[in-house]
């Protein structure tokens, strides 16, 4: 895993074997921030990584200069794996929670233009995570919800649902 663009260009990233997370494909990476990148200022931007997984998101937003970055990740050595490398990294405007997202969503701490979050293919709230996002203050009015998914999901009925990007085997769903 590699980070794609930014200060951090080119700077590899080894999770354990261990890990349970499936971070996203550098080619789908690169191909969504080719989209943000041409319709957003990502350095005004405050994102939220849910799932954070590997933090490979995470430090892709920060190392293309994004305001302010929260990684929201359940699992101990996941959590603790991504402050660990944010801390060899010295990337300061990443701050790592250790939380249950849907616990997480239902207070939120602040509200952010970008919301990404890439649950388990399959977990069983996959499906609700849009409402659950939408229907709070957490995005901001103007704001972007992607949400990784496996192709067997369509939102495309959903009625804030802006488009749909594939990408291999990875499936983007934005929200606004």
């Amino acid at each position: 895993m590699r980070i794609i663009s930014g200060i951090f260009r080119g700077k590899r990233i080894h999770p354990p074997k261990n890990f349970k997370a499936r971070p996203t494909t550098d080619f789908a990476k690169e191909n969504l921030f080719n989209i943000l990148i041409h319709k957003y200022n990502i350095e005004e931007m405050d994102v939220l990584d849910l799932f954070s997984g590997t933090g490979s998101i995470a430090y892709e937003f920060a190392s293309r200069g994004a305001r302010s970055v929260v990684a929201v990740e359940m699992a101990p050595a996941h959590f603790r794996f991504i402050q660990e490398t944010c801390r060899s990294m010295q990337i300061e405007q990443v701050t790592v929670i250790r939380a249950d997202v849907f616990r997480f969503l239902k207070r939120p701490i602040q509200s952010f233009d970008i919301i990404f979050a890439d649950p388990p293919y399959d977990h069983p709230g996959l499906a609700e995570l849009p409402d659950l996002v939408l229907t709070t203050e957490i995005l901001n009015k103007q704001g972007l919800l992607i949400l990784e998914h496996p192709g067997n999901y369509s939102f495309t009925a959903h009625p804030r649902f802006l488009q749909h990007r594939k990408y291999g085997g990875v499936n983007f769903s934005m929200f606004s």
